[in-house]
């Protein structure tokens, strides 16, 4: 009979009343198995509720529909055999580490000579054996989030929880404390049995876990499950590593995810509206990304896995600048590869006056909340609105900050493209030009 798995999740909803009454849907309809012995993934953007749903699997937080059950029993509260290491260091500056990791132990009322072994254990199990006395102060990124491990590892849970543990430390020190991970996991050093890891890495995903859940965003919803059955350890220059790489850039950018999860809850599909969220990407970095897809090597196209690689970019940094360029129609996103269309190709081609006009005509084309602020100002005899006019309006489809965040991009591509003004000191748009 095969045993109970650590972890199931079922149905899972979670949802936080808004200022106005309404509801801010987060994750919805998640189900989430965790076996002995696995490293589960959860890949997605920003607003995919990952980091949410980490709190409901600890018991920090409580779903508002739906089971989460640890080893059979029902997540009331905080679960004992559940901890958790997170992006931010999160370490008392005044204790040493030695303090820092028993802290743990000492919430639990164990003896001090049993605390003290144990922590000291734990510390020379990640590297830090002969840093006992010293203050966070002292260490480095990498060296500090070890101790959120020690910390972590030192109550001997069943299932550990990870945060994206490695996106706040440089590209060397991440790698190298990834590798160490996995050959005490490997080895059967670590005191655990499970792990669940949050990520926008997608080769971070492919080098650690076993399988990945991919989330689609704004609710959090589990589009895609991909089992990754490569030997440990793996190499990232293998045909097959970055073959499933690709794969999941594909199923990333796929238009399909986002029909499926509108049609699984009735809603038109996101971006043909007002009520489109904007990512605050600069100007800047879409005429970089366009520049250097339209130059030597890719002449126009590229692979997504390739050029995130060559600029260092990971999904929340990469995506939001394709993804624009497309919704503006100046680049094609499709199987795991963007390309430029003409009119991309136009504006790489062309002086800074020409692509202001390119950029205008397109963002007015294609941006519906940048058209009808235009169109706004077109129509008045002044030539002039308030942001809160618009702020309002957007407020009945998005949250406030989403609202503002939203227009504050609007503004800065209308200016680029000298589509409109803003006076921010007013808070006004208008057609006015500044020169």
């Amino acid at each position: 009979m095969k045993a109970a798995p650590l972890l199931d999740l079922k149905n899972v909803r979670r949802a936080f009343r808004k200022a106005d009454g309404g509801e801010l849907l987060v994750l919805d309809d998640v189900d989430l198995r965790l076996e002995e012995g696995e490293i589960v993934g959860l890949l997605g953007r920003s607003g995919s509720g990952k980091s949410t749903l980490l709190r409901l699997i600890s018991g920090l937080s409580q779903p508002n529909g739906g089971t989460v059950n640890y080893l059979g029993r029902p997540v009331n509260g905080p679960a004992a055999g559940i901890a958790m290491v997170f992006q931010s260091f999160a370490l008392f500056p005044w204790l040493t580490v030695l303090e820092n990791v028993q802290l743990g132990l000492e919430a639990l009322g164990l003896p001090a000579e049993e605390i003290r072994k144990r922590s000291l254990a734990a510390i020379d199990l990640i590297g830090l054996d002969g840093f006992e006395s010293a203050y966070p102060r002292e260490l480095s990124g990498g060296m500090r989030q070890r101790v959120g491990f020690a910390r972590a590892l030192v109550v001997h849970p069943s299932i550990l929880l990870m945060d994206e543990p490695f996106s706040a430390l440089d590209v060397l020190t991440a790698e190298n404390m990834r590798t160490d991970f996995l050959e005490l996991w490997a080895e059967g050093q670590l005191p655990i049995k499970g792990v669940i890891l949050v990520t926008h890495n997608i080769e971070e995903a492919v080098l650690m876990c076993d399988r990945i859940l991919v989330f689609s965003s704004n609710p959090g919803r589990v589009v895609t499950e991909i089992k990754v059955k490569l030997p440990q350890p793996r190499d990232r220059l293998d045909p097959a590593f970055r073959d499933l790489v690709e794969r999941i850039y594909v199923e990333m950018t796929a238009k399909k995810v986002e029909q499926r999860t509108a049609a699984r809850v009735g809603q038109r599909l996101p971006g043909t509206g007002i009520g489109t969220i904007l990512p605050p990407v600069s100007t800047n970095l879409l005429s970089g990304l366009i520049e250097e897809l339209a130059d030597a090597p890719y002449h126009g196209r590229a692979d997504l896995p390739e050029i995130a690689s060559r600029l260092h970019m990971e999904i929340d940094d990469l995506f939001p600048v394709a993804e624009t360029l497309q919704m503006m129609r100046l680049a094609e996103i499709a199987g795991g590869d963007i390309m430029l269309t003409e009119a991309g190709k136009q504006f790489a081609q062309s002086e800074v006056d020409e692509r202001k006009e390119i950029f205008a005509h397109h963002l007015l084309a294609h941006v519906p909340l940048a058209a009808h602020i235009r169109r706004v100002l077109d129509e008045r005899a002044s030539h002039t609105a308030p942001k809160s006019r618009f702020q309002n309006e957007l407020e009945d489809y998005m949250t406030d900050g989403a609202a503002d965040r939203t227009l504050r991009a609007v503004i800065s591509w209308g200016r680029y493209g000298e589509a409109f003004s803003y006076d921010d000191e007013t808070g006004t748009f208008s057609l006015d030009d500044p020169a």
